[in-house]
């Protein structure tokens, strides 16, 4: 089986202090496109949709109708053979297509009655859902597919269950499957849609208008079944005496991997990534080294890509101990800028949980912040969007005013985007 080319780049200042015990680095891993399209075809993949159905999907009548035509495109996407399955989502979940809970091979005929059943669907009732991402659990442990993903859209709040029951939910999917969340209309929870994409290894968007969610559910279907590796993780091996502070994707959007560390010995883990197409990702590892003497130097970790314990990549992080200020105080550029949009990431989401709680000076300093690290990254989609909130008075010093009066869904989109990642600009 032809596996993508993968490779592995690091980007650190390996030069420590005497006495420095941390080492930094971004590693970037990309696998390349014409290894990933040649071995796509050998990976059996299923799709579940699941469609909010609940009652405020009738106001306005056009989120309803462009569910029902997104999730017909989305299946018309499907290769021939591939299972699939549409879920409609209530307070409880139910089979929309197959009737009984399964999955069926995507064929014209299929393709054909699964539309006819989509069309038939009508909003009423409420939202759990948690009890849709139970069903597709049950659906896909039917299932051997390589790539098992699943969509998920809403329109409103998980109103239907508590955050409690939700949370036990996704620990018993995560790792069966990978699931995109989608918000549609002006009433749903960023917080919730990220929770849901973060657990499941799955992205997080909102759409305002529903005439977007054909596009998106073509593009997400499209992206799932171009996926050409599955299951693979980023091992890093440290040495005695070492201990791993901290594993983040920084791009293209900011997941803590830390607390999902698999033990593989003493000084291995695995983090799951999911699965790969052609695509690049950002990650910042961190490691606490044992402090060295002048002149010392030491490999602080070994990173690697695996599947199935078959190592893709791999790449060194080093440390070197050095009484040359010049070369120990000098902060490597990538790691400074995903550190930046870190920060970025979790004072958008900290500012808007201020202003929610109804404390003002908190919300203000926390989205001052972040439309001042908006702008020293170039990260103009999120400073647009932060300005949807704040009025900026200086982006260079993150004065603003909290407005007024803003729209619920700005506030929403602002949340459900500050994972969203750029680049470090070429030649950093």
């Amino acid at each position: 089986m032809t596996q993508p080319n993968f490779t592995a780049e690091v980007y650190q200042n390996q030069y420590l202090p005497a006495g420095g015990t941390t080492v930094d680095a971004v590693v970037t891993v990309t696998a390349g496109a014409q290894g990933a399209a040649a071995q796509a075809v050998n990976l059996s993949r299923a799709e579940i949709i699941m469609v909010d159905c609940s009652g405020s999907m009738s106001d306005p009548p056009s989120k309803m109708v462009e569910a029902k035509r997104a999730t017909t495109a989305a299946i018309g996407t499907l290769p021939d053979g591939v299972p699939f399955a549409v879920v409609c989502g209530r307070a409880h979940a139910t089979m929309v297509y197959p009737s009984d809970p399964g999955l069926v091979p995507a064929s014209a005929r299929s393709r054909a009655e699964a539309t006819a059943a989509v069309g038939l669907l009508e909003p009423a009732g409420g939202t759990a859902m948690g009890t849709w991402l139970y069903l597709a659990q049950q659906i896909f442990r039917q299932s051997t597919a390589d790539v098992k993903h699943a969509i998920l859209l809403t329109d409103g709040r998980n109103q239907h269950e508590t955050p409690d029951q939700l949370a036990t939910t996704l620990r018993a999917c995560e790792g069966r499957f990978l699931c995109d969340s989608r918000g549609v209309g002006a009433d749903w929870s960023g917080t919730e849609l990220r929770t849901i994409a973060s657990a499941l290894l799955g992205t997080a968007d909102g759409l305002p208008d529903p005439a977007g969610l054909v596009e998106d559910f073509t593009e997400m279907t499209r992206t799932a079944m171009g996926k050409s590796v599955a299951e693979v993780s980023l091992r890093l091996w440290t040495p005695a005496g070492a201990t791993i502070r901290f594993v983040k994707q920084v791009f293209p959007a900011v997941e803590d991997l830390t607390g999902r560390r698999r033990q593989v010995s003493a000084r291995i883990g695995d983090y799951p990534l999911g699965a790969w197409g052609a695509e690049s990702r950002d990650y910042h590892v961190s490691v606490e080294v044992p402090a060295g003497a002048v002149g010392e130097e030491m490999l602080a970790a070994r990173v690697s890509l695996v599947a199935a314990d078959t190592v893709l990549t791999q790449s060194l992080v080093l440390a070197n101990w050095t009484d040359d200020a010049a070369l120990s105080t000098k902060i490597n550029p990538r790691v400074a800028h995903y550190t930046g949009q870190a920060e970025l990431a979790d004072a958008i989401q900290a500012g808007l949980a201020a202003r929610d709680a109804g404390d003002e000076d908190t919300a203000t300093a926390k989205l001052g912040r972040a439309v001042q690290l908006a702008e020293e990254s170039g990260h103009t989609d999120t400073a647009k969007l932060l300005a949807k909130v704040v009025d900026v008075v200086d982006a260079s010093t993150g004065t603003v005013r909290l407005k007024q009066k803003v729209e619920g869904v700005d506030a929403e989109m602002a949340n459900v985007r500050s994972v969203k990642t750029v680049r470090v600009k070429e030649g950093s």
